[in-house]
């Protein structure tokens, strides 16, 4: 997340408490979850040995099944999750956000796979996922078998998080947003449990180049020579896809892994988007449901996020804007206004061309691995998991020396944000050493760290010393999930947060080796499912720690994290390696806090105003008659506030419609899940807002007579009762010719 300001608590008004958590969280904040950039170094990594695969499938087929559901929320006043700034809210929709949940059984066991369109997957959402698929399933899904992932968009909407620092960078806990993801994500499963049929996976893998780049090199660098000599990159380069076949050999769908941040969209996006995986599913359904509409159709393209701690879309590297020169290596910073100037860009012109690139980019690849795609995946399901407290995890560093995880905290680096999104103080990258200005700020606001806490967390100077702040909840989580999924000789690591691309190879390496310490089974592929099941920030290796840079100032645990990881991870696969994973401790279960207990920041959408003279759809601004291929349809309507219409999942607020003279009707050719409409929704001054639509024609489209229409909801005041009712309006009718408008 990239905030504005900073956050304490514990003043004897909520009001007061929250005020100066506004100003203070939105200025410090900065981070969360965004990426720089300072690199270029695509070589490849070696590809490992497969085994021969049959040539014709062979053993009993699995059952398997997929399904996809929306699960968009509304699209107005509600902050977006991944920059942390509060005046980041949603005022559109650029795509559509979905579920795509993925179902394997082996008629033994049974595994679920779920990539959504989110920015992570929060402790409160599993805990609420979990609680439904209880009541619906009974015993079937489960803690143990249920795996979902974020693909990492800084796009969708916040509000479903339990703990006070995301609360607060969120406008707190927002019931329309979570309900949302909680009813889009179970009816993903619920589809793909009733479609469940006798089929067989296959998977491949490759390279991609061109579409990534490490956002902290310096901190990759001070990984050990030996180990970094081992790769060709200091990224992932690699794409691993399964494809999922009926008997018949036809496809019902795809999940395809790659390690990119889900920034292309940046800081000044406003519109729900899906961002550079969503736009890589968008392609790869459009191209295997043909003639559908966005969201429609029986194949299901599940892209999901992978080690991306490090690793940015923003292919042309960062430069200080007000000079064009290159940004400081350490620190991003540059010397006229410090780390706001440094900004990383590319590869397109804007940042809507830049998220067509490279989400075309990863599709381009996973289509190609999914057209050759032969690698039979075979062999038994297992699945393993464990609650942790990840704040005293003792680590075994050597044969004489033992250290522990942290009380979570934050340092002073996390404020400085990243070149996507950096921050407005003078915080910078790199920091070792702490502040004293902000550092009194600190003690006086929540008190300082304990000795305990800060020796933990050396060499981090601490800025929240989260993991001792409590009010009115917990600031940071304690107990975390760690799941282990293997399919046939394929390995899941779903882990809790973002992970750096060094510290996915580590833990890729401890689990693929405990998994083949009994011999009895060789692994094909491990692959880190990132964003899973629970946010706890950042996951450096050791080394990385020490820099200091955004991430390992994220890394809530201390530097010792990784270590932990491993260790619980290695647990895990020893367990499947031995059967046992049924005879695993539970751990010491999450809190789930009553609702009555979070934090609710966002008003009510007030009373709909409207223009004298004037009705809700009416249009304020018309089309042209005529228009080209290339250009772009705009028209502006009366409008009410989005968050009236309720649960928007499976609607749309816009259609763009071509008139068919053999039937004298109009057909729907893009809603706003089409990556060429976008919905523009502004407030204007009072209470009244309008709708803007956009139609970016695209070179398919067909020439002939075309209309857009909007759908919404006002409210009104009915006497003294607020009253909303549904409204639409309907632009003039225009035409698109042959031409093609070169821009």
């Amino acid at each position: 997340m990239a905030g504005r300001r900073a956050v304490c608590c514990g003043l004897t008004s909520l009001e007061v408490t929250l005020t100066v958590l506004f100003m203070l969280m939105t200025s410090v904040l900065i981070g969360l979850i965004t990426v720089t950039v300072a690199t270029k170094n695509i070589q490849t990594d070696a590809e490992p040995t497969l085994s021969p695969s049959p040539t014709q499938p062979q053993g009993n087929p699995y059952l398997i099944g997929v399904g996809r559901a929306d699960c968009t929320g509304p699209p107005a006043d509600i902050p977006l999750m991944g920059y942390a700034n509060l005046e980041q809210t949603a005022a559109g929709i650029h795509t559509r956000l979905y579920s795509r949940a993925f179902i394997i059984d082996d008629g033994r066991k049974r595994v679920v796979f779920v990539t959504a369109d989110i920015g992570m997957v929060s402790q409160r959402l599993r805990l609420e996922v979990l609680k439904v698929l209880q009541a619906k399933y009974g015993n079937l899904y489960r803690q143990d078998n249920v795996v979902m992932s974020g693909t990492h968009t800084h796009s969708g909407l916040a509000g479903y998080f339990q703990y006070t620092l995301f609360m607060i960078t969120s406008k707190g806990y927002i019931k329309p947003s979570i309900q949302a993801l909680v009813n889009g994500i179970v009816k993903s499963i619920d589809i793909a449990h009733r479609a469940v049929k006798p089929g067989r996976i296959y998977m491949n893998r490759g390279q991609l180049e061109d579409s990534s780049l490490n956002r902290s090199p310096h901190s990759y660098l001070n990984n050990p020579q030996q180990e970094r000599d081992r790769y060709k990159s200091n990224t992932d380069k690699r794409v691993v896809v399964l494809k999922f076949a009926d008997l018949d050999g036809n496809g019902i769908g795809v999940l395809s892994w790659f390690a990119v941040h889900g920034v292309s969209m940046n800081y000044t996006n406003r519109m729900i988007s899906s961002d550079n995986m969503g736009y890589a599913s968008y392609l790869m359904e459009q191209d295997n449901n043909a003639g559908l509409l966005p969201g429609q159709g029986p194949f299901v393209a599940g892209f999901s996020s992978s080690n991306l701690g490090d690793v940015s879309p923003n292919t042309r590297g960062p430069v200080c804007v007000n000079t064009g020169l290159a940004c400081d290596y350490l620190n991003s910073s540059c010397p006229v206004g410090g780390t706001k100037m440094c900004h990383a860009y590319g590869p397109g012109k804007d940042m809507f061309d830049s998220t067509m690139i490279i989400g075309h980019n990863i599709y381009q690849k996973t289509k190609e691995l999914y057209s050759g795609a032969d690698q039979e995946v075979k062999g038994p399901l297992h699945a393993a998991h464990q609650w942790v407290n990840m704040t005293n995890v003792p680590v075994q560093i050597n044969v004489t020396h033992m250290a522990r995880t942290c009380k979570p905290a934050l340092g002073h680096s996390f404020a400085a944000g990243t070149t996507d999104g950096g921050g407005d103080l003078n915080f910078t990258q790199g920091a070792v050493e702490g502040d004293p200005f902000w550092d009194g700020i600190r003690d006086t606001l929540f008190g300082e760290p304990s000795n305990e806490t800060q020796e933990c967390h050396r060499p981090k100077p601490i800025l929240f010393n989260t993991g001792e702040m409590s009010w009115p909840l917990p600031w940071h989580p304690e107990i975390v999930d760690v799941q282990l999924i293997t399919i046939g000789p394929i390995a899941v690591v779903a882990v809790p947060g973002e992970m750096t691309t060094m510290s996915g190879r580590r833990i890729r390496e401890a689990v693929k080796q405990e998994l083949e310490s009994e011999g009895s089974l060789r692994v094909a592929e491990v692959v880190i499912a990132g964003l899973s099941n629970i946010y706890t920030h950042y996951i450096t290796t050791y080394e990385e720690y020490q820099v200091q840079r955004y991430e390992g100032a994220s890394t809530i645990y201390g530097p010792h994290t990784l270590s932990a990881y491993i260790q619980k991870y290695r647990g895990l696969a020893r367990a499947i390696a031995q059967n046992k994973e049924s005879g695993l401790e539970k751990g010491p279960e999450p809190p789930f806090f009553k609702e009555s207990q979070l934090l609710k920041l966002l008003p009510a959408a007030p009373v709909d105003r409207k223009p004298a003279n004037s009705s809700f759809g009416q249009v304020l601004q018309q089309v042209y008659p005529v228009y080209r291929l290339g250009d772009v349809v705009s028209v502006t309507f009366v409008a009410g506030n989005p968050r009236h219409s309720g649960d928007v999942r499976d609607k749309t607020f816009v259609t763009v419609e071509r008139y068919l003279n053999k039937t004298a009707q109009w057909e729907v050719v893009h809603t706003d899940a089409s990556w060429e409409t976008r919905f523009h929704w502004l407030r204007g001054s009072a209470r009244q807002s309008n709708a803007t639509v956009e139609w970016h024609i695209p070179a398919s489209a067909l020439p002939g007579r075309y209309r857009i229409r909007h759908t919404g909801h006002c409210k009104q005041m009915k006497g003294l009762k607020p009253v909303i009712t549904a409204y639409e309006g309907t632009s003039a009718e225009f035409t698109v010719t042959k031409t093609y408008y070169y821009h």
